[in-house]
């Protein structure tokens, strides 16, 4: 059976219990975990695995298919069947959930206003970067980024719930632009989580979120570059 990611529930929990279905050498797999992986341009969560007392760090979490990996410092002595208490970082966690919300604002302002579409980008706990198919290039690119990140905090301070729930797949495909990336095809599946913000957007999406705007604080613009005529590239934080 696929790991059982429940965070597309509740991006809120801290900790877990679960059962150990697979070891490799210090690589674990559990048959349900709260540590997103990294996937998405979204950094993974780190945290704790404790067994018996024992506590192993999570350094990273990879996918394989549609499983999870933990990798943790050393190899365990837990084995096979075992259950086990999981603890994620939950600072970095809030982080990562407050920008990758952010991201899903400014690319749905991006796709309004310009019809650009994400061809790429990184968020990780201290900024994200985005790149977009814009033709856009020195000062006149960076206002446009810098009129879409006030933009965004206009849409932050308004206070607008985030809701999480899933679709059917023949309806998701109905919504416009419910998939911004644009190279990604839609998700695979017959059911799809779906990520909206209220009045603003809609989008097919796996990752941790937090649950209202207002809780991503101020996005605070930081450079803008061009990497090329049709991928124009945006970094900006969140404030502590």
């Amino acid at each position: 059976m696929p790991t059982k990611f429940l965070y597309w529930w509740d991006s809120y929990r801290r900790e877990f219990d679960a059962t150990v279905t697979r070891i490799d050498g210090n690589r674990v797999w559990l048959d349900q975990t709260l540590f997103h992986p990294r996937s998405g341009g979204v950094a993974n969560d780190t945290g704790r695995l404790i067994w018996q007392g024992e506590e192993y760090v999570v350094k990273e979490v990879i996918k394989e298919g549609e499983d999870a990996v933990h990798i943790l410092d050393r190899e365990p002595r837990f084995r096979v069947g075992d259950t086990l208490h999981g603890v994620i970082d939950w600072e970095r966690r809030y982080r990562l959930m407050r920008l990758h919300t952010a991201t899903h604002i400014i690319a749905a302002l991006a796709y309004k206003k310009y019809n650009a579409l994400v061809t790429g980008g990184d968020i990780t706990p201290e900024y994200a970067r985005d790149d977009y198919n814009l033709t856009l290039s020195g000062d006149a690119l960076r206002k446009a980024f810098q009129d879409l990140i006030a933009e965004a905090n206009e849409i932050v301070r308004r206070g607008i719930p985030v809701k999480i729930y899933f679709l059917r797949r023949e309806e998701a495909m109905k919504i416009p632009g419910v998939v911004k990336l644009a190279e990604r095809e839609p998700p695979p599946g017959d059911e799809w989580r779906i990520v909206e913000i209220e009045g603003i957007d809609i989008q097919a999406d796996g990752g941790p979120h937090v649950a209202n705007t207002r809780e991503i604080g101020e996005i605070v613009f930081l450079k803008s570059e061009s990497r090329g005529k049709d991928k124009k590239r945006v970094y900006y934080t969140v404030k502590p």
